[in-house]
């Protein structure tokens, strides 16, 4: 009766838990926690995360609400973007996830990334009775003694249930004899230890077999079984039973132990001799995973592992040892095997979420990346610190749990550092101390910040004057830090003026390069100083500009003559005249001649000069004065009119002159210099003289190169006529008599001195004779010899064919 209201009380029990599975709330730390029992469907129902997290459902993928996942994990869960539940992917096994463990959590994060923000979710894996009791495969065999008494008790094997709680093994049921009963105990952490009692005096000569039927019946709905053979062997008389040293064997090892390192030894002692006294060692209650972790020498009780020991699998293992004699005699001990943790597994660094460029205006506190940070060690092994790399403008926050956020905490800007490669680094604080490293790249985008700059805050440039209209006057270049379209620069300018002319008319500037041109010619002496500004202007938006003063200098040129003033020419083609008196004394100051010169420098230094007169040596100029003074006394001889010309002559290079005549008549007074400028009759033109001479001598010289010419033209003939030698082109005179040259020796002493280029048009052709200065000797063997050695009779063969040209030359 009791048993039936413990198992009404356990199905109530169950009934309560599944009515409260879809319970959920929220954490104040912002922990979401549901419940679902384990083995549900894939897809099904969990909970609505949008809506415990207070979202619309409509708007939801604009929120971006994905589940955090990690490298190597099996994803249980699955979110519907569509209306926020959140779904299981994967059938559920508790037993296979947590194993005993009393309670089962799977723990994950989801982030909304339009918020940037991380939530934990905790899901409870709650157990349901989906394993039956299971037994050790296999008939059990049991032997016991004849001799045991009333009441002895023998250990039966124990059923095994994965669930926990209600739905674990709760009851055991013997049938299959009326000699033995079951007795069902209860240990200090809850388990039910199974002994058969002896209710009957055995008889081995009556019966040495029995066989009995064990059943394991769990409080689960539905109710589970699970049955085990048990065989029982009456032996011989065995009056001690084996005592072990210690009830409890507790040991330490670290984890990553080699295969095959003692653990312990267990020892027991039985005071029978032969047969009975000696013992089998065994594993009793042992799970499946243990006995492939370790190993029990039956004879020596030495334990070994067999198995990769890792803490974070398992950190507790509890065995429990029989030590049994051949007369079926047993004791108990129990072995505790606690491993200690070595820092053998790294950090692991997963990136959560992470953007691969920003803008160089970013606010500080700008979320670049969420990381997460686990570890698998425990204690000081599991403490992981994360480091970024110095003096870089970023930060690592702590967030939610083992997350952290990389976070901006200085201004970014891209000119000095156009991307960045953040090396974050996980380090835990184990012995030795392992770490793990991620770089996450980051990429500045430019925002147009920076003016365009010019390297110089004036400039100064200097232009000949009489320059060439469209000429590059000189160029301008600005920089600008930013890049593609906000570094783009054009120019152009915005202020000047040129008196009351427009600069435009003057200067121009190309936009993209900050050339200058100049768009008209300059004269010194209209402008000699422009200024104005120009303007550097970029493509961004707004655009930024700069602008910068420019001064132009105009730089003269000798391109103006001198002018005289004084005297003035005359209009009417007659010159001033100048009176000196007979009496004057040597410096005596006659006139003197005033000159000026627009150009400036020493393009307007002017000198004067004497470049004629009547008598020389009577009269002197001032150099740079232009005062002209009597040199010496006046003589009798001396011409009453004096005529002198002036030059004036200024500094620059190709230096540019005038001049005027000067008229000095040497008289007392102004009557007598005209009485005596009458009586004087006018002197023949020397000048007209020399034109004369130099006409009638350009006349002879032509008529005397002709003459050469047709000679030369027909000494070429003859020879043409008799030569053999055709294809040589080349001219022996060595066979011409010396008679033939007469022609040519007779004008030799004029070619001697001169050299004159003719050019002779015959269809519109060009026949050039180049003469040059003869090269002979005047001896007279020479001659008496017959040989030729003037360049005109050795040189090539002459074409005087029509339109060839001829190169005559005489050395």
């Amino acid at each position: 009766m009791e048993e039936t209201q413990k198992l009404w009380s356990c199905k109530e029990k169950g009934i309560f838990q599944y009515l409260i599975l879809l319970f959920v709330w929220k954490a104040v730390a912002g922990q979401i926690r549901y419940s679902i029992p384990e083995e549900m469907q894939k897809g099904s129902f969990v909970g609505n995360i949008a809506e415990d997290l207070g979202m619309d459902g409509k708007h939801l993928p604009d929120h971006d609400l994905r589940i955090v996942t990690r490298t190597g994990m099996v994803q249980y869960f699955s979110l519907n973007i569509h209306n926020g539940h959140l779904q299981t992917s994967e059938r559920i096994d508790r037993e296979a996830i947590c194993g005993q463990t009393e309670k089962c959590i799977l723990n994950f994060q989801v982030i909304v990334e339009s918020k940037r923000k991380l939530y934990g979710v905790e899901v409870e894996i709650t157990d349901i009775n989906d394993n039956a009791p299971q037994f050790p495969p296999g008939e059990q065999e049991l032997k016991i003694n004849e001799i045991s008494t009333q009441g002895s008790r023998f250990p039966l094997p124990e059923a095994q249930d994965q669930d926990l709680g209600i739905n674990s093994v709760q009851s055991y049921q013997l049938t299959g004899s009326s000699h033995f009963s079951l007795d069902v105990k209860m240990g200090e952490n809850g388990a039910r230890h199974v002994e058969l009692v002896l209710e009957k005096i055995l008889d081995r000569e009556e019966q040495s077999m029995y066989e009995l039927i064990l059943t394991a019946t769990d409080g689960g709905d539905p109710v589970r079984t699970g049955t085990a053979q048990i065989k029982i062997i009456v032996s011989d008389a065995n009056d001690n039973a084996p005592v072990f040293s210690q009830p409890l064997y507790a040991v330490s090892i670290e984890e990553n132990i080699p295969i095959g390192s003692t653990i312990c030894r267990v020892r027991a002692v039985d005071l029978d001799e032969g047969i009975n006294g000696e013992l089998k060692y065994s594993f009793k209650k042992a799970t499946k995973k243990d006995s492939l972790m370790f190993f029990l020498n039956s004879t020596t009780g030495i334990i070994t592992v067999m198995g990769d020991i890792d803490f974070e699998v398992s950190s507790f293992y509890e065995l429990e040892v029989h030590a049994e004699d051949y007369g079926g005699l047993f004791d108990r001990a129990k072995v505790e095997i606690t491993v200690t943790d070595l820092n053998d597994n790294a950090p692991e660094l997963a990136v959560s979420f992470h953007t691969n460029s920003i803008n160089e205006n970013s606010p500080t506190g700008t979320v670049v990346a969420i990381l997460n940070v686990e570890d698998q060690d425990s204690g000081i092994n599991g403490e992981v610190t994360c480091l970024i790399s110095q003096n870089l403008p970023f930060q690592l926050k702590k967030s939610i749990g083992n997350f952290y956020s990389l976070v901006t905490v200085d201004a970014l800007d891209r000119e000095q550092m156009e991307a960045y490669n953040i090396t974050i680094t996980a380090k835990d604080h184990g012995t030795p101390s392992l770490s793990t490293t991620v770089i996450i790249p980051l990429q500045i985008l430019d925002t147009n910040d920076n003016p365009p700059l010019f390297p110089q805050s004036s400039y100064i440039f200097y232009l000949m004057e009489n320059n060439q209209r469209g000429a590059s006057v000189f160029s301008l270049k600005a920089d600008d830090p930013d890049s593609e379209e906000n570094s783009r620069i054009k120019y152009s300018i915005i202020k000047g003026q040129m008196g009351d002319f427009a600069l435009s008319s003057f200067l121009s500037i190309n936009s993209e390069t900050g050339i200058i041109y100049a768009v008209s010619s300059f004269d010194y002496e209209e402008f000699r100083e422009i200024n104005f500004l120009v303007r550097a202007q970029d493509g961004g938006s707004p655009s930024l500009s700069s602008n910068i003063s420019v001064t132009l200098f105009i730089l003269d040129q000798n391109d103006n003559a001198p002018e005289i003033l004084y005297p003035s020419p005359p209009t009417d083609g007659s010159t001033g005249i100048e009176l000196a008196p007979r009496s004057s004394e040597p410096g005596y100051l006659v006139t003197k001649v005033v000159a000026v010169d627009a150009d400036s420098g020493q393009n307007g230094w002017l000198s004067y000069q004497l470049l004629k007169a009547t008598e020389p040596g009577l009269f002197s100029i001032g150099l740079h004065t232009g005062e002209i003074r009597t040199a010496r006394f006046f003589l009798d001889k001396d011409a009453l009119k004096q005529s002198l010309v002036v030059l004036v002559k200024d500094n620059g290079q190709s230096p540019l002159s005038a001049s005027v005549t000067v008229t000095v008549v040497l008289a007392d007074s102004i009557p007598e210099s005209l009485s005596d400028i009458s009586s004087i009759s006018a002197p023949a033109d020397p000048q007209s003289d020399l034109t004369f001479y130099l006409v009638v001598a350009v006349a002879f010289v032509s008529c005397l190169f002709f003459t050469f010419l047709l000679v030369l033209l027909a000494i070429r003939l003859h020879r043409w006529r008799t030569s053999q030698l055709c294809d040589s082109r080349n001219v022996n005179f060595s066979g011409v008599p010396v008679s033939q040259f007469v022609g040519i020796d007779g004008v030799r002493s004029f070619l001697h001195s001169y050299c004159q280029e003719v050019s002779l048009t015959t269809d519109s052709r060009k026949s050039q004779f180049n003469i040059s200065k003869a090269n002979y000797s005047n001896n007279p063997t020479d001659h008496l010899t017959g040989e030729i050695k003037d360049p005109i009779l050795a040189g090539e063969d002459f074409n005087l064919t029509s339109g060839d040209q001829i190169i005559l030359q005489v050395s």
